[in-house]
This record gives structure tokens, sequence and C-alpha cells, in this order.
């Protein structure tokens, strides 16, 4: 079924790569090559509700200072975001004039620090403006299937973006796998129809998001899964509740957790990692690579 659906969603016609010369996200991917890792993206939170790290950078200047931290330790991409997506439900809406608002003083500062931010939001109307404001890269958390003017928008800046799956609840009864597989497709619908170029897509299986412990390690262990779509591929596993259904642990305490999932999804193809610990993460890739080339 992954396959299938990978096969259909590629041989459908899309729009041409984008104007610029490979374009941010495929300057990303040389430079990772050329340093035989995944790109890695720093989570940068400036809410008050995040499942890992709510409140903790709500103040502009403790959210620069993280910034200005993530990139020193390593970080290729800042991801920012005002609206908690938190995958386990309890989170607190906001307006576009909230979220904004929240952004304002933060994300001009964070890309004043030179590496390519992405906006993790589910609003067009607050991607194109951070967009606008000097973010590179749309992270959107429901795949282009929440707000129908995101597409649009992502294609008329020409800005790589960031595919998600995910499901208002989770489902242990489904094949996690095949339902991935067709949100994709659905989604990389929605990107051809609006325009978006086919070099500006990351599909990302949404760890912990609508899923069960067991379909988000599912995800993880068979990421190859996707590799027919022929698209670059993010993991974020960092902190997630599935590292505690394993090993008792708050989220601050799944370092561990979020180092095995990683390395497990870089050996299995992740292009792109999302993390909140840059420097951990950066170390466990570089000796995964030293001691592989050492056989």
């Amino acid at each position: 079924m992954a396959n299938s659906a990978a096969a259909n969603a590629t041989s459908r016609a899309a729009p041409p790569p984008g104007p610029k010369a490979g374009g941010v996200l495929t300057g990303l991917l040389a430079k990772a090559r050329a340093a035989s890792r995944p790109v890695l993206m720093g989570v940068l939170n400036i809410t008050p509700d995040s499942f890992s790290d709510g409140g903790q950078f709500l103040h502009p200047a403790a959210a620069i200072e993280q910034a200005r931290r993530l990139v020193a330790e390593g970080a290729d991409i800042i991801d920012i975001g005002a609206e908690s997506t938190r995958p386990y439900g309890g989170m607190a809406p906001i307006s576009d004039a909230d979220e904004r608002a929240r952004l304002a003083p933060v994300l001009p500062a964070v890309v004043a620090l030179g590496v390519p931010v992405s906006i993790d939001t589910m609003k067009a109307s607050v991607a194109a403006w951070a967009l606008e404001t000097g973010a590179s890269i749309v992270n959107d958390v429901w795949g282009l299937q929440h707000d129908p003017a995101m597409a649009r928008v992502v294609a008329a800046h020409g800005a790589p973006v960031i595919v998600m799956h995910n499901r208002e609840s989770a489902d242990p009864a489904i094949d996690i796998i095949a339902n991935v597989s067709e949100f994709f497709s659905h989604s990389l619908e929605i990107a051809w129809d609006a325009g978006v170029a086919r070099d500006r897509v990351v599909l990302d299986p949404g760890i912990g998001f609508g899923k069960t412990p067991e379909q988000s390690m599912a995800c993880i262990a068979r990421l190859g899964e996707w590799r027919g779509f022929e698209m670059p591929l993010l993991v974020g596993a960092s902190r997630k509740r599935f590292i505690a259904s394993v090993v008792a642990s708050e989220p601050q305490q799944r370092l561990g957790g979020s180092l095995a999932a990683h390395l497990i999804a870089a050996e299995n193809g992740a292009a792109i990692i999302r993390t909140h610990d840059v420097a951990p993460t950066l170390q466990a890739l570089a000796i995964a690579a030293a001691i592989r080339q050492a056989g």
C-alpha cells in the first residue's frame, strides 16, 4: 500500500523545480550530505503550553538567546512556533493576531542569526507573514490539509514546505504505514494543484501525532516505506511520549531515547532530524558515522 501510494503520487505531473538555483532546501541537504549526516533542525517554542518546554522561552529575550544557543550548537535550521501543536491534546488555540504578536519581537532577531528559519504554524496567514518577515520554510503539522490557503501561500512564496502526517486521535486498529502513505498522497495532490514545486517538499510521518506509541516506533522502523515518494524525509522524535512507553520518563528525561530514535531514523533514511537537543544529537550522529567508517 505504501509503495502504491508513493507511485501514484510521484506519477502525477508535479510543477517543475522552483526558480531559485536549488533553493534553501537543496542547499541544506547538499551541506548535510557533504558532512555525512542529516540536516539538524533546532526546536524553538515560544509558547506557554508546548509539551516539553512550554513557557521556558515565552519571553522574547529568552527565545532569542535560545536560538543563539541552538545555532552555536550546530543547528542548520531553527524551527520557531508560537502556537502549541503538542501531539497529546490540551493545547490552547490562539488567534492569528496573537500568534503573530508572539512572533513579532522574536522572528526578525532569529532570522538575523543567519541560518534558515522555518515557521511552525497551521495558519496560512501566519505563514505568509512569517515568510515576508524572513522565514524560509513552512512547517505545517497538518500537511496542507488544515488551512485551504496554506498550499497557495507556500507556492506564491516559492518556499519549501514540511508536510507532516497527523490525525485527530490515535487508532491502534489501523495500518499506520498505509494511513501515512495515503495522507502524503492527498497532501501532494493539494501541493501540485496549488503549484508547489516538487523540489520544495519534505515529508514527515509525524511521530507522536495521532499515533499510539507502537505506531510511532513503527514509523521510525519502517521509514524506508516512504522513500518511494522520492522526497526528503524528516523525523522529529525528540522527547516524545513513546519513549516513556518503553522507559518511564518525563519529557526532560528523554534525551537517551531521543538520540536512539534519531540514530535509527538517520540509518533508515531521514534527511532532516528535528530536535530540542542539537549538540548531543550532532555528537551522536558524528560518533555513529565515525564507527561505521572505522569498520
